[in-house]
C-alpha cells in the first residue's frame, strides 16, 4: 500500500491491510451466565482515511472491520465497525468503535511513534476513554472496564488480547471476557 498517510500513522502504520487469524480464542458469558469457550476465525480490514478536521488536534487514522466466526460455522457471531486513531501531538493511540449488540467504546492510551506493541483501556462513567451499552447490556451484563493489547510481530503478524470485564447480574465477581488472536497479513 502506498498511501502517504501512512507515513503520519506512528505505531498504527503496520496494521493497515488485512488481516486473518485462524486460532482465535474467546471467553465468553454462556446463555446460562455461566462460561464458555469459543475457538474462532476472524478477518479484520484496515484502510487509512483521510485525517478528520478536529481544529488543532491532528489526527491520523485507520477505518476498521472485523468479522469473526466459530470454527467450523458459515455464519459470523461477532462483528464490529469503527476507527483506531493516531494523535501524534499528544502521543495517544485511540481505538473507537460499535458493535452491534448496543455497545460503544471508545479506548485510548499513551504510546510512542514507533512503539511496536501498546495498551488501551476504557473505563465506564469516564468523560475521556469510556464505555456505552444500551439498557438491557447495562443492567444484566454491564461492561465496566475494556483493556486491549497490541504486540506487532513483525510486517505480516500482529497479536492482541481483549479483556472486556463484566459485571452479570447476580454474580458477585467481575466476568473476564477474553479474546485473543494471531493475525496475519493476507494483503496490503
Amino acid at each position: 500500500m502506498n498511501d502517504p498517510i501512512l507515513e503520519h500513522l506512528g505505531p498504527l502504520a503496520a496494521l493497515a491491510g488485512t488481516w486473518e487469524g485462524t486460532k482465535g480464542d474467546d471467553t465468553a458469558p454462556s446463555d446460562d451466565r455461566g462460561v464458555e469457550q469459543n475457538l474462532f476465525r476472524e478477518r479484520i480490514r484496515f484502510e487509512p482515511i483521510k485525517p478528520p478536521n478536529n481544529h488543532e488536534q491532528q489526527l491520523y487514522g485507520l477505518r476498521y472491520a472485523t468479522t469473526a466466526w466459530r470454527l467450523e460455522e458459515e455464519n459470523p457471531f461477532h462483528e464490529e465497525r469503527g476507527y483506531w486513531l493516531w494523535d501524534g501531538a499528544a502521543n495517544q493511540v485511540l481505538r473507537c468503535f460499535t458493535i452491534p449488540r448496543g455497545i460503544s467504546v471508545l479506548a485510548g492510551g499513551t504510546v510512542e511513534p514507533d512503539a511496536t506493541s501498546f495498551e488501551l483501556f476504557a473505563e465506564l462513567g469516564s468523560p475521556t476513554y469510556g464505555i456505552c451499552s444500551n439498557l438491557f447490556l447495562d443492567q444484566e451484563f454491564k461492561t465496566v472496564r475494556f483493556e486491549l493489547k497490541v504486540v506487532v510481530h513483525d510486517n505480516d503478524a500482529w497479536s492482541y488480547e481483549e479483556d472486556t470485564q463484566i459485571q452479570i447480574k447476580g454474580k458477585p465477581d467481575l466476568f473476564h471476557h477474553i479474546d485473543k488472536n494471531t493475525l496475519s497479513r493476507v494483503q496490503l
